[in-house]
């Protein structure tokens, strides 16, 4: 795998980090900006609306900017934006911070994605794809519980400060390590807004608002679930969450190569295994050995949706993948807030703090569903053999692609 795969897992983990780190601080936010838990909780929804508004918005505005450089100022946004969040003299400011730090996030997946696809032979992109949010997951393992840790301790403006670093290592690592990768010949707004309204494009961000929502049903109330129904101490919350993200990590392993393998089949087994899971979590919640495996289980079938999903949505826009990549992140942040939305109102209905996993098996058998009648409207289509075949195909000339998978980090943007 090219280096240029691991400034993009660098930048990814920031990205992750500080897009769930909020949930371990809110506390502290709340304590030191005198105001409640759930007003501290909109911090979580002003991150997710940066991330929908920003995603097709900065995209598009960028859609003439060479990659490697719109990269870079989509890094420098993120890191502009935590800095403002770590300085913030008071509660709106930062909201306004969180903002802008989500901004960035669905076109820098959704341009770095289409990167990752072009730096790697054919058969390999999905796998590419999934080296790049290995980052993301790592930052469930890592990044959150020492941020939170560090939150505690020190205040939760050394963790932005922390995050605010690491996005400057990630556009050094950007800067040295991404080569020049060219634009398509024929990119345009105009061209990618007519990709985005592509019905198997369309049915892919339905699929992913769904599907992944039964996974944040669930995982918004995690830290709940664990003292009140597995019996855990508080102190056993952040180990809790750990093994979820290693299990996350697992997901993106095994999805790379399954979705190279055979696209359709692995989005349809996730979300199949994620209902399943989903239900017996209810169960298994009761017994602690059971429901530390089950932990780690749903984290693995929930993230192995995304990589399968990201490819669809590239490779069913053809010649113009950017906008639909990024618009996908903006469906991923639409399942975040409704998963946990939904789940939210289970319990305040006393239907009991398991109640979620039932609502997000339900919501995975709906994105299940959509997936099952894209893919019966998508046979006698052009399918292709690999997740990303498309994606390749559609840049620049084979040998052009073969010159950027094997060339040297360079320095132009």
């Amino acid at each position: 795998m090219p280096l240029a795969l691991l400034a993009l897992a660098i930048a990814s983990f920031g990205i992750g980090t500080t897009e769930f780190v909020m949930m371990g601080l809110l506390p502290n936010v709340a304590d030191d900006l005198n105001t409640s838990v759930p007003t501290a909780g909109h911090l979580v929804s002003a991150y997710a609306i940066g991330v929908v508004v920003g995603a097709p918005v900065l995209t598009a505005l960028g859609s003439r900017i060479p990659r490697k450089r719109m990269l870079l100022l989509l890094m420098a946004l993120f890191t502009v934006g935590n800095l403002a969040s770590a300085l913030a003299p008071g509660f709106g400011w930062l909201i306004a911070g969180r903002v802008l730090a989500g901004l960035p996030h669905g076109a820098f997946f959704g341009v770095g994605a289409v990167v990752a696809a072009r730096l790697v032979a054919d058969g390999r992109q999905a796998r590419a794809v999934a080296t790049m949010f290995l980052g993301l997951t790592v930052a469930n393992i890592v990044g959150v519980p020492a941020a939170t840790l560090l939150g505690q301790h020190l205040g939760w403006r050394a963790t932005f400060l922390v995050v605010t670093v690491i996005g400057l290592v990630a556009m050094a690592a950007l800067a040295r390590l991404v080569p020049y990768v060219p634009l398509d010949a024929h990119q345009s707004v105009g061209r990618e807004l007519r990709a985005l309204g592509s019905r198997q494009v369309l049915l892919g961000l339905l699929t992913a608002v769904f599907g992944f929502a039964g996974v944040f049903a669930v995982y918004s109330y995690l830290a709940s679930m664990t003292t009140e129904v597995m019996g855990f101490g508080e102190s056993s919350v952040t180990v809790v969450l750990a093994l979820f993200g290693i299990g996350m990590t697992l997901g993106a392993l095994a999805a790379g190569p399954l979705t190279d393998r055979a696209l359709r089949p692995t989005l349809y087994g996730s979300l199949t295994a994620l209902a399943l899971v989903l239900v017996a979590f209810r169960f298994t919640a009761h017994h602690h050995t059971a429901a530390l495996v089950t932990v780690v289980v749903l984290g693995a079938v929930g993230f192995m949706t995304t990589t399968p999903l990201q490819m669809l949505v590239m490779q069913k826009a053809q010649d113009a993948p950017t906008l639909a990549s990024a618009s996908n992140h903006s469906a991923f942040n639409l399942a975040n807030a409704g998963g946990a939305w939904l789940g939210g109102a289970a319990i305040a209905a006393g239907w009991g703090w398991m109640s979620p996993t039932v609502v997000g098996a339900a919501l995975a058998v709906v994105g299940l569903a959509i997936a099952a009648v894209a893919g019966l409207l998508d046979r006698g289509g052009p399918e292709t053999t690999t997740g990303a075949s498309r994606v390749v195909a559609a840049g620049s000339p084979r040998t052009e692609e073969r010159r950027i998978s094997s060339s040297s980090p360079a320095s132009g943007s």
